[in-house]
């Protein structure tokens, strides 16, 4: 498909897409949208930054459109990523439609919530903790709700909401279209896939274990100590706006007030600030007021910030499928950008975790005593979006990697 005419779309939504200057459909659209035009429930895969909103977002604003008495709710796994979604569906629909909307999430004030829902919004936007609350005040009814979309699913499964969405569904009427998308596709999202879809089609594009292939990887291994030194070093070495993941929420808030003591421009995100704390540090971020964001995994995923240059995986991620997430979050929509990871000798299980699950089935060699302790130099990748230079230091052993639980209220 060359563009988005020869999809028969409202005439608003094309006015809309024109205004927001899409122009060709990325692969993940050109194959969701058609079948979801049709009323097809859609199970989908692809890697991060390919459009995957507007590959639901589409056919979620037509339905809206073309069908007066539909309304729409949209699932995702976390605050930031509703907040997206939501912004992205309302310059879909567009001024002259007047779909009114609902963003309910965590966090955020319920007297505003309810008031958006007191207008009867057709659309809404949000996390399954803070759905199920309204589900129990009766303060939202989703029974004439007949479209659903599941956004992150894996990641929803991951923090503990399989319960939360097995309610909130039992209120929704099984007479509806459904459209679930997930980064990876375990057996329990199959298992949901079954249980929530009809028929469905099912959609993969591109890997969704490799990385994005204009990032270009790189591994730096030290000792815990020299971690903030080399971390600085990185900083002063690059230019642009750079996302620093580390492991706790007080790791972030230290890291980034380490740095703003030694003159860094830095803020920290994470999942113990308030809703508007959140939001002023990712605004600031987007209109680098910030040079950098301390984050934990509470941005990994869904945060589109077209000018990230750069990812610093200071702390490796607790699941081995975040490490994709984390640094997709650069080279994005065909950039190109760069990630580096620092690596502890107490890092070992975890990266070859990470390694098992994008080199599936390829063991990775012994880091021998004078391997080198930095990559990234060779002129060639070794295969597109993989590791650039020598494969040293990823260690062995068939041990799995335990991504233990998750709590989902904090995220919510």
């Amino acid at each position: 498909m060359e563009n988005f005419n020869g999809f028969n779309l409202p005439p608003a939504l094309i006015q809309a897409l024109q205004k927001l200057g899409f122009t060709k459909p990325t692969p993940i659209q050109a194959q969701a949208i058609p079948l979801a035009l049709t009323g097809r429930d859609v199970l989908g895969s692809a890697q991060t930054g390919t459009g995957k909103t507007a590959a639901f977002g589409i056919p979620l604003v037509t339905r809206l459109i073309n069908n007066p008495s539909s309304a729409a709710l949209v699932l995702t796994p976390t605050r930031e990523l509703a907040t997206q979604v939501l912004k992205q569906l309302t310059e879909l629909i567009g001024h002259p439609t007047h779909i009114r909307t609902a963003l309910l999430i965590g966090g955020d004030s319920m007297g505003k919530q309810l008031g958006q829902l007191r207008a009867q919004p057709r659309l809404i936007v949000g996390t399954p903790g803070r759905i199920n609350d309204h589900l129990m005040r009766r303060s939202v009814n989703l029974s004439k709700t007949d479209f659903l979309v599941l956004d992150e699913t894996d990641r929803m499964l991951d923090m503990g909401f399989g319960v939360q969405l097995e309610k909130i569904v039992k209120h929704m009427p099984t007479d509806r279209q459904t459209l679930m998308f997930s980064a990876t596709m375990p057996t329990n999202i199959m298992k949901m896939a079954a249980q929530y879809l009809r028929n469905p089609e099912r959609i993969a594009v591109g890997s969704t274990i490799a990385a994005a292939p204009k990032i270009k990887q790189e591994l730096i291994h030290m000792p815990e100590t020299e971690k903030y030194g080399k971390l600085v070093n990185l900083l002063e070495e690059r230019n642009g706006s750079i996302i620093v993941f580390v492991k706790t929420k007080h790791g972030a808030d230290r890291l980034a007030q380490k740095l703003v003591k030694h003159n860094h421009s830095a803020d920290a995100i994470h999942g113990d600030l308030r809703q508007r704390q959140r939001d002023r540090v990712i605004q600031n971020f987007r209109d680098r007021k910030h040079r950098i964001m301390v984050a934990t995994d509470v941005a990994a995923r869904g945060l589109d910030i077209p000018h990230i240059e750069h990812v610093i995986n200071y702390d490796l991620p607790q699941a081995p499928e975040d490490y994709i997430h984390r640094i997709g979050r650069t080279a994005r929509a065909g950039a190109e950008g760069s990630a580096v990871c620092l690596i502890t000798p107490a890092d070992g299980e975890k990266w070859r975790a990470i390694h098992r699950l994008m080199h599936p089935g390829e063991a990775p060699p012994p880091r021998s005593a004078n391997a080198p302790r930095r990559f990234g130099n060779s002129d060639k990748p070794r295969s597109p979006g993989g590791f650039k230079g020598p494969r040293k230091g990823f260690g062995g052993g068939p041990r799995p990697f335990n991504r233990g639980g998750r709590s989902a209220a904090k995220a919510s």
